[in-house]
């Protein structure tokens, strides 16, 4: 299956040449002047015909919109394609001007009396879309769950989800629908969401055309091609790699003063001048350096000296340069807001900006309560913001959000310190960019950020028609290889790949439909599509490895083959032996510190590794390692519960990404006497002498000397160090060991008597033979995954979860969909089984309003919380109930083969915000539940928005069974939580 990832990601070796036929064509086509160039293709389905272009109706038509300036030639390109009818993915650059082609779909439709669709990723966005569209056209409607605003308009922006719903409930409009415009479709890949833009693709009315407008994707030629396949129509592609204003790239090393060009705006590496950069930064331990506890400080906070920080030195020169306004990017919320805090010193607003501020501030937060506008996130953002600076980011409350998002716009913040989710939605550029770092922690680890987050962000930078270039700033705090830069900085957008995946809520929908067919569906989707584009490349990679097999002749093949498989028995006897030896029954009692032992390698960690398959090392101590119980370590060595502390002689080293590895050597090579952890597996024997060693060895020459120790009893024995016998010494009493002894014995009797023992070159002929047998392994991996490939993808797991809404009773054997069935369908905001169960068995019923309401804010709040206020004794209880449902319902899918997690899904159900949510729902101002929690006031009204959301979705499930008394409950629910600054209109309304 790796194989097949690796076509899915497009790494093959025909997507890699197509990628790079059509970056020469682009580049041939840009030239060498400042021509602007995009590429035109267009995908259609198989079987079609195109049709002539000689349609004089068409061609005297008067353009449905005339613009004052001229257009790029990928926006001229673009709306041909819309004024020939036919649909278009246009591919560009943040700021290229693609919105031009959706306000020309948006007036072509409306010109000619039809119905249009324009969906966005997130509900901010279609609020600022529909704010900027009103202005535009006058017959616009917004529908975004949250509002409904003229739902009978002609032009409709809405989010993904709410058209995806539409779509399920068969709503009139899309009878009516002649243009859908899916913005931001880049989305698509989005791990959690990505799927609601395949569905809403496959289902739209076929009648209607598409423009799809994307960052820039390698991959948009596929993207197409299968839309034409879905929708048996042609399907424009758009693509250009041109910027507006060309960037300059730039790195500014910690601790030091000054800039230094790496990327030009033709786009050229300046390698010299990047090494000049990263020479400039300080060694370990001097300047501003200096490490704390063993970790960089970044260079980001000001020295005990009193010393200006790096980011308040870069910002002074940005200033002093006139390179602002400037988009300071940082990966966390709580540093975005210690670096603006740093800027304390610093005023770039004169007396007129600053009455502009305070007047457009205090315009908006009207909007709030007396108490709210008491709110310290309120009262801290003003003198901020009066001196030019500002901070966005995710916990930020919504309503300041928006107001910095427009001060931003009107030029009055220079300033602003924003996490990656300002380089979504509206096209509010600066003049410079800068990262305050070029790693990020991503969930599960810090990783470099990748050249499509890299592209996103920088794409800010450079505003069009005032800035003649735009400038990007990395600040670089530690040594960075050129390779690596060269990724960040000139590699290519991310694929748009699918990231399609099953859910219950999509099968019941599915079920449910008149002309719904969850097969269908799978058959149609994106991923589906690029799995059979991936069949034809492991064809070839299949008959070329088969070639390869085939080529290899074997004198006495036969013969060899019978000795090969002979030694395979024979080495499995002798792991077996060894697992039964080193499990930690028989060998605990041995591992005394100061024994000898010898090491053989497996190089299955790419941190660890021990060279020359064995060393010799002392054994230190040793620990027990959470994870098994005794009974299993005993028929499980491989899964290692004892760690052994070892001192031995290694070769410890960073790679580019800085994780350290560490290789064990020969004690005579080069190195340095560590004590590294190996588990018992890697004891390949234990030594008879034992040393006595030093109870200190935390000094270099105490370990130094032990091992010196180690090497002279070695030499001792030229013959090699006598090794405990198992029997005689460690006691080993097992029938299975007794029965791989004999076997060994009778496997080395044969080996003598063997035809081929004394054939000439037999070891030759052996690594031969095992060289084909690996490429038959291979082969035979790839016609498994072609056999996968061919099958419907998931068609395992649609059987499966079918299987589990039988046994729950939320459909027929026949297929048709119960009463539970109907209430998991209007569910999407949170888990649709568990949150089912719960109003069916009860328990939402029993519960008073707030403390269901507290029980539902387990379903829509997913960050872990430092010492978060554990629940009252009755909103325990309920968690209690939530968590054994919610095991029920993951026991029941393992039981039917889906493969889930069951104590990772239980666990992801958090209590955290349980108080303050009961807390709100009985009527507390909103500055005094932000006083019994440390969350953001942005995270929290998230999560109360969200929770909204589920009980409108639950008052739809309970009034389609007819549940009126729940109905009622969860309407009541609503009211008491939708109120003050949580549900403040949006600025942009």
């Amino acid at each position: 299956m790796d194989s097949l990832k690796r076509k899915l990601d497009g790494n093959t070796s025909e997507e890699v040449s197509r990628r790079q036929k059509q970056q020469k064509e682009m580049e041939s086509l840009i030239g060498g002047d400042d021509s602007v160039a995009c590429i035109h293709d267009v995908s259609y389905p198989e079987g079609y015909k195109p049709r002539s272009d000689n349609n004089s109706d068409k061609k005297n038509t008067k353009p449905a919109r005339e613009y004052p300036f001229t257009l790029d030639p990928f926006q001229s390109e673009a709306i041909k394609c819309l004024d020939n009818g036919e649909s278009v993915m246009v591919s560009a650059h943040t700021s290229a001007g693609k919105t031009v082609v959706a306000l020309y779909a948006i007036a072509m439709s409306l010109r000619d009396k039809q119905r249009v669709i324009y969906t966005s990723p997130i509900k901010a966005l279609s609020n600022q879309k529909y704010r900027e569209f009103k202005e535009e056209f006058s017959d616009v409607g917004l529908m975004t769950g949250d509002v409904t605003i003229e739902p009978n308009a002609s032009c409709l922006v809405m989010t993904t989800e709410i058209w995806r719903s539409m779509q399920y409930k068969g709503s009139e409009i899309m009878r009516e629908v002649a243009w859908v415009i899916f913005d931001e479709v880049h989305y698509m890949r989005d791990r959690e969401r990505g799927v609601v833009w395949e569905e809403s693709i496959v289902m739209a009315p076929k009648n209607s055309r598409f423009v799809f407008l994307s960052a820039t994707v390698p991959n948009a030629k596929e993207f197409a091609d299968w839309v034409a396949k879905v929708h048996r129509q042609p399907c424009h592609i758009v693509y250009t790699d041109y910027r507006p204003t060309p960037l300059q790239h730039y790195i500014f090393p910690s601790g030091v003063e000054g800039l230094y060009l790496v990327v030009d705006e033709k786009g050229k590496f300046r390698e010299d001048s990047f090494q000049k950069g990263l020479n400039a930064l300080l060694p370990a331990g001097e300047g501003d350096n200096k490490k704390k506890n063993g970790k960089w400080q970044k260079g980001l906070m000001a020295s005990k000296s009193g010393e200006e920080s790096d980011i308040y030195k870069l910002v002074k020169m940005i200033i002093q340069r006139q390179y602002d306004p400037v988009i300071i990017f940082s990966f966390s919320k709580r540093e975005c807001e210690s670096l603006a805090m740093m800027m304390a010193k610093m005023d770039l607003s004169d007396d007129v900006e600053k009455a502009n501020i305070e007047e457009i501030f205090w315009n908006a937060m009207d909007l709030l309560s007396d108490d709210d506008k008491k709110l310290p996130q309120v009262s801290n953002m003003l003198p901020l913001l009066k001196r030019g600076i500002g901070v966005h980011h995710s916990g930020l409350l919504p309503i300041l959000k928006e107001v910095i998002e427009i001060l931003f716009q009107e030029g009055l913040i220079k300033c602003l310190f924003a996490t990656e989710t300002f380089s979504i939605g509206l096209n509010m550029p600066a003049k410079t960019v800068v990262f305050t770092n070029v790693r990020k922690f991503d969930g599960e680890k810090f990783r470099w950020i990748t050249s499509g987050e890299y592209i996103q962000m920088s794409g800010r930078a450079g505003r069009r028609g005032i800035d003649e270039r735009g400038i990007c700033i990395l600040m670089v705090d530690e040594k960075l290889e050129p390779s690596t830069a060269k990724m960040m900085l000139k590699g290519s957008a991310d694929c748009l790949n699918s990231a399609f995946h099953l859910s219950y809520n999509m099968l019941l929908n599915q079920m449910r439909c008149e002309d719904g067919d969850p097969q269908n569906l799978l058959r149609n989707s994106f991923y589906q599509f690029q799995l059979d584009r991936a069949i034809p490349d492991l064809e070839r990679q299949a008959k070329k490895l088969e070639e390869e097999r085939d080529s290899i002749i074997i004198a006495e093949e036969e013969s060899v083959k019978d000795y090969y498989n002979l030694l395979e028995q024979y080495h499995k006897r002798k792991k077996d032996i060894h697992d039964i030896v080193f499990c930690p029954k028989y060998c605990l009692p041995f591992l005394q510190p100061g024994r000898l032992v010898c090491m053989r390698g497996d190089n299955k960690n790419p941190s660890f590794s021990i060279e020359n398959h064995v060393s010799w090392g002392v054994i230190i101590n040793f620990e027990r390692v959470r994870g098994l119980s005794e009974d299993d370590s005993r028929r499980k060595p491989e899964d290692a519960n004892y760690k052994v502390d070892v001192l031995t002689r290694c070769v410890v080293s960073k790679d580019v990404d800085g994780k350290k590895s560490i290789k064990v050597v020969p004690l005579k090579e080069q190195g340095e006497p560590v004590v590294v952890a190996i588990p018992i597996s890697q004891i390949d024997g234990l030594g008879s002498p034992i040393l006595i060693i030093s109870k200190d060895l935390l000094p270099l020459e105490a370990r130094e000397n032990t091992l010196k120790r180690v090497s002279e009893v070695l030499s001792r024995f030229p013959k090699g160090i006598p090794l405990l016998d198992p029997e005689e010494d460690m006691k080993v009493q097992d029938k299975d060991y007794k029965k791989n002894v004999r076997r060994i014995e009778a496997l080395e009797s044969l080996f003598s008597k063997h035809e081929v023992t004394k054939s000439p070159l037999i070891e030759e002929k052996l690594k031969v033979l095992h060289l084909k047998n690996e490429l038959q392994s291979k082969i035979k991996l790839i016609r498994k995954t072609l056999h996968s490939s061919t099958a419907l993808a998931f068609k395992d797991e649609l059987k499966a979860r079918k299987r589990v809404l039988r046994k729950l009773g939320y459909v027929t054997r026949d297929g048709v969909v119960e009463l539970k069935g109907k209430v998991a369908c209007e569910i999407t905001s949170a888990d649709e089984l568990t949150l089912t169960e719960l109003m069916f068995n009860g328990v939402l019923k029993d519960a008073t309003v707030e403390e269901m309401i507290s029980l539902l804010s387990c379903f829509v709040w997913q960050e872990k919380i430092q010492d978060a206020q554990k629940p009252r004794e009755g909103l325990d209880l309920l968690f209690t109930q939530l968590q054994e449902t919610a095991k029920r319902v993951a026991t029941v899918q393992l039981d039917n083969r889906v493969p889930i997690d069951v104590e990772g899904f239980v666990n992801s159900f958090r209590s955290d915000i349980m108080e303050v949510v009961y807390a709100w729902a009985k009527g507390a101002k909103f500055y005094e539940i932000m006083e019994i929690t440390q969350v953001f006031e942005g995270s929290l009204i998230r999560a109360i928005r969200r929770l909204e959301e589920v009980l409108q979705q639950l008052t739809e499930a309970a009034k389609s069974i007819g549940e009126t008394q729940l109905e009622a409950k969860f309407q009541e629910a609503v009211t008491k939580i939708k109120r003050d600054i949580v549900f403040a209109a949006s600025l942009y309304l």
